[in-house]
């Protein structure tokens, strides 16, 4: 644990050492706490949900998945490796405490990606809510999509406002098939950071692609509804539930990728949204801080 001693662990948002680094740091406090039970719900909670963030700013920055990997496979094995009652660890368990116990209070939190951003708010509401959400504009078209709910629950949502008034009939979420593509489409192959790649070439090409039809459509309420899209009057929105499979695997995708929308209209019409993966993994940990 001398590595945790001598570096020190920063909460999210405290720009102390590489984002690889903190991924470690973070990745061996949380399989310690597994084994020994060192820290409070909501601290173990923030703990992990930092380490997602930190996994999604490497692989951001350049840093291959496989290399990442070794990294984590690493940190396992030296938080294994340590007894639960060594100084070291309580040493570092303590600096853990200090720098993620008011993270854990926080709660809102922006994570900004290449592209865009997720927005999250863990405040329980009996209202429904925004979550999580990332906003986009495609054509004169405006979509809200993220995770939604009411009482502590979400669900995967897409909310739309068509500029023309048009009403999609159905919606299908269009992302990575792992089990056909187990690496990201990043029209990079060389490596590199992602910044500036336009999220339309983020997605693998047909064959490599599965897609999740919405379980439930509905009028949008006017506190999901997105802003009004340019040149449009305030015309009704369109709100489209996915599977929680859909989300879990959303989760599960690399950070520099991107997911799809599509919309359906009578006549074959398709509109395609398109959303950052970014750091929706760490989001959606973020919010289980609150429920625990």
């Amino acid at each position: 644990m001398g590595l945790l001693v001598a570096a020190g662990i920063a909460a999210p948002g405290v720009v102390r050492a590489q984002p690889v680094d903190l991924f470690y740091e973070r990745t061996v406090m949380t399989q310690a706490d597994l084994r020994c039970g060192l820290f409070a719900p909501e601290v173990g909670a923030a703990l992990a949900a930092g380490a997602a963030q930190a996994r999604g700013a490497a692989l951001r920055a350049g840093m291959s998945a496989d290399s990442l990997r070794s990294v984590e496979v690493s940190a396992r094995a030296k938080a294994d490796g340590a007894a639960c009652t060594a100084p070291d660890l309580a040493i570092a368990a303590t600096r853990v405490r200090t720098a993620f116990s008011g993270y854990a209070k926080l709660s809102r939190l922006t994570y900004t990606g290449d592209v865009a951003e997720w927005r999250a708010d863990r405040n329980i509401t009996k209202a429904a809510r925004w979550r999580l959400i990332q906003e986009t504009t495609f054509g004169a078209d405006h979509m809200a999509f993220g995770l939604a709910g009411r009482d502590g629950s979400a669900a995967l949502i897409a909310v739309a406002r068509f500029a023309d008034g048009a009403e999609p009939y159905a919606a299908r979420l269009v992302l990575r098939n792992s089990s056909r593509s187990a690496q990201p489409y990043l029209d990079r192959w060389g490596g590199g950071a992602t910044a500036g790649l336009p999220l339309a070439r983020r997605l693998p090409p047909a064959s490599a692609l599965k897609a999740y039809a919405a379980s439930a459509r509905s009028s949008a309420g006017p506190e999901l509804m997105p802003p009004p899209a340019r040149n449009a009057a305030a015309s009704e929105g369109w709100a489209f539930r996915f599977p929680d499979a859909a989300a879990l695997d959303l989760a599960g995708l690399d950070p520099r990728e991107a997911v799809a929308v599509e919309f359906l209209f009578p006549g074959d019409g398709v509109r395609r949204a398109y959303v950052e993966v970014g750091d929706f993994a760490a989001g959606r940990a973020f919010l289980q801080v609150a429920a625990r």
